[in-house]
């Protein structure tokens, strides 16, 4: 390190005070007239020519200029060392000031005590100070101290070797009809298995400012694998084993296996209902009256009839739902039907089917009636994105209701928080007028029995409760008001033609089918829904 900068340095004489002003070398910096300025304030120096000080730094730019400051004689100035801390407290910068002549160079232990004063407490570079006091650097800041950033580490990652995506949907066929030989959806799994792997997070490592201040790293997140029975862990507990062959599902984090109950016939007399906490696969039909109660998926080959299905995973009909006016079909996840007649339908998911006659109808996701048919007649058909249908109602003008853009669980559960305020407000009508006319006999000075007392009390105790039942109800329910007046996605296509009986919803915004509607998609604009042509 050498002295490159163009720099100052002061000569204290018997006739006055001078400065010697000497240019830097080839690549160094020039000296600045604000930052001579700036020393000599430091030093309590002020009358001197300050246009002619700026005329002799400039000359100082070619060659060694000394020009007298004052007449006043000065004491010797010792070396001097300006400290400048960066903002996020990382590193500390120091600015050199040569000494006057015969005034005394800073030391390591001078350095550093500087360094101490300006609150560096950690990071001090020692080489650099030791070169600085071999060979001065001038009219440049220098980093004489750094902090030490901290190291990040890495959350904790689970990896399933199962499908875990419950939108996946069943392959097609090229003429439309779902490929019910290709259910790649339905997670089977052989005894064995690996099931999961968790790699476990890494944590970082803390750094520390010039301050000594300490900079934690952002904390990892934590994961464990977590399963229910029939499945085990390794040793070290990062790898995930099936006990059992059957069926994989992914709940809340947390893995399921389960293996699959078979009917070989129908589902009748002979087996009664079914419940079941794994798969239920029939290999026949399921008959009216009868139902089937599974935790993971429900697999059906023949016709389900007037029957009840409740799944906890998806329900697959490769012939379909004749509900005559009884049947109940209701998954968490997807349904895939041939057909829905005369039934009450809801998934949790999507509803890929190829009719729908007269039925109600609800999934979270899409509804897609496509395959060689591909239409909805009568009933309420209602998804919380979208539906994809070939023909919409039909000659004889029947009602058929297309409703998109509100998830149907939610206006479900507005639903339930609005019967519910009613029952609460009940209750208070019933039980605010007896407590007051307890209150009154109290205060005319009545003495009541123990019972009538410990009734009193219990009575109160209850209308605080539900007093505070209501307000939280009412806050969710005005959410969930908000919540759906407010949601304006969601949209409807007609791949074929939608006769008038039809009525579209998209968001509450209300539509009518008029006339004969030809191959159009409608969405919501505004206030209005907008026809397009596909």
């Amino acid at each position: 390190m050498d002295n490159r900068n163009g720099y100052f340095q002061l000569d204290m004489k018997t006739d006055g005070t001078y400065v010697r002003l000497i240019p830097g070398k080839e690549g160094g910096k020039p000296l600045e007239f604000d930052a001579l300025s700036k020393y000599l304030s430091k030093i309590k120096i002020y009358d001197y020519d300050v246009n002619a000080l700026a005329r002799a730094l400039a000359i100082s730019k070619e060659k060694p200029v000394e020009y007298k400051l004052t007449i006043a004689q000065m004491p010797n100035v010792n070396e001097m060392l300006e400290i400048d801390i960066s903002m996020d407290k990382m590193y500390a910068e120091g600015t050199f000031y040569p000494p006057s002549a015969g005034g005394r160079r800073l030391t390591k232990n001078d350095i550093v005590d500087v360094l101490r004063s300006a609150g560096v407490r950690y990071g001090i570079i020692e080489d650099t100070i030791n070169d600085l006091i071999k060979s001065p650097i001038y009219n440049e800041e220098i980093i004489l101290a750094r902090g030490v950033k901290s190291v990040e580490g890495k959350d904790a990652e689970i990896i399933y070797y199962f499908n875990t995506d419950k939108t996946l949907k069943p392959k097609k066929k090229e003429d439309g009809t779902v490929d019910f030989h290709q259910l790649d959806m339905i997670s089977s799994i052989n005894k064995g298995d690996l099931l999961a792997e968790l790699i476990p997070e890494v944590n970082g490592k803390p750094g520390m400012d010039v301050m000594g201040g300490s900079i934690l790293p952002k904390k990892v997140m934590r994961k464990v694998l977590k399963h229910s029975r029939d499945i085990h862990l390794s040793d070290d507990g990062f790898k995930m084993f099936s006990d059992v062959s059957g069926h994989a599902d992914l709940v809340n984090d947390k893995v399921f296996v389960s293996n699959t109950f078979e009917v070989l016939a129908d589902v009748d007399s002979s087996t009664g209902d079914i419940e079941y906490e794994g798969n239920v696969t029939v290999k026949g039909n399921v008959t009216s009256g009868y139902s089937i109660r599974a935790r993971g998926d429900i697999i059906v080959d023949g016709v389900v009839e007037g029957a009840k299905l409740y799944a906890g995973g998806q329900i697959v009909l490769k012939r379909g739902m004749q509900g005559m006016n009884k049947g109940i079909m209701e998954a968490e996840s997807n349904i895939i039907s041939k057909f829905i007649e005369n039934a009450v339908v809801k998934a949790g998911g999507y509803i890929t089917t190829e009719a729908i006659l007269h039925s109600t109808v609800s999934a979270r996701g899409d509804i897609t009636v496509g395959g060689k048919k591909g239409f909805i007649a009568g009933g309420e058909i209602v998804s919380g994105n979208s539906i994809t249908v070939k023909t919409a109602g039909s000659t004889m003008g029947i009602y058929t209701l297309l409703e998109v853009g509100i998830d149907p669980k939610k206006v479900e559960d507005y639903r339930g928080i609005q019967k519910r305020i009613t029952t609460i407000e009940a209750g208070l009508d019933k039980l605010l007028p007896i407590i007051d006319t307890y209150k009154r006999k109290m205060s005319m000075g009545e003495i009541l029995s123990p019972e009538k007392l410990e009734y009193i009390r219990i009575a109160t105790n209850n209308c605080i409760m539900l007093r505070k039942e209501l307000k939280d109800c009412q806050n969710q329910f005005e959410q969930y008001r908000a919540e759906i007046g407010n949601s304006d996605g969601g949209w409807i296509k007609v791949e074929n033609i939608a006769y008038p009986g039809v009525k579209i919803v998209i968001s509450n915004v209300n539509y009518y089918i008029k006339s004969e509607t030809h191959y159009s998609k409608f969405i919501r604009d505004r206030a209005d829904i907008k026809v397009i042509g596909l």
